[in-house]
């Protein structure tokens, strides 16, 4: 059984809808607590969650949770800031360095199950690949899985880059499984209401 850690991204400001995305609601939570325990309810462990932009607001959504807070005062540098954050957190909470993979989720994709992340985590120890990564809209992306020799990398990634290019950069090291569940995020108020919707569908 691989020891798999979780970083969830939460740090950034939801500029193009105007408010904290993290606040909004779904199935009675915000979509930040409702992120938390869909990580919670996965095989991951630790789970650590990255916070910026309104940290001190949002830090009550995840109380009463046995998940890591870290706080990131470079947000506004780019998503890139939040990994390396939270690849130190991950790392100090590791005293016997026993991790052998993380998995980098986002607060925006509701629809995602611990299932999904359990799948990444069955599909590394199947294909041996050391990135793991959903596919969707025509690309892959998060969730995704990386193992630890991809660890030197996310601590020092770009503070203005994603997890994208980590994976373009090592495509042929990479496993993408289909998710389409993960096209479902919230950047705009219209976004939120087609999750709203798709959510509360027979099929949702």
């Amino acid at each position: 059984m691989l020891h798999t850690g979780i970083i969830i991204l939460a740090g950034g400001s939801s500029s193009r809808l105007g408010a904290p995305k993290q606040l909004l609601q779904f199935k009675g939570r915000s979509l930040l607590r409702h992120a938390a325990e869909t990580a919670l309810a996965s095989i991951c462990r630790p789970v650590v969650v990255v916070l910026g932009s309104c940290a001190q607001a949002l830090e009550s959504e995840l109380y009463g949770l046995g998940v890591i807070i870290a706080k990131n005062d470079e947000w506004a540098s780019g998503m890139g800031s939040s990994i390396r954050v939270g690849m130190h957190h991950l790392m100090s909470n590791d005293s016997e360095r026993t991790l052998d993979s993380v998995v980098l989720m986002v607060c925006d994709q509701p629809l995602i199950r611990g299932d999904d992340i359990n799948r990444l985590c069955a599909i590394r120890m199947e294909t041996g690949r050391g990135i793991v990564s959903s596919f969707y809209g025509g690309a892959a992306g998060v969730p995704a899985l990386f193992s630890s020799n991809y660890f030197p990398e996310l601590e020092t990634v770009d503070p203005s880059q994603g997890a994208r290019l980590i994976i373009a950069k090592h495509i042929q090291d990479s496993h993408s499984v289909p998710l389409s569940e993960a096209v479902f995020d919230v950047d705009t108020y219209n976004d939120y209401q087609k999750i709203i919707e798709k959510s509360e569908s027979p099929a949702g």
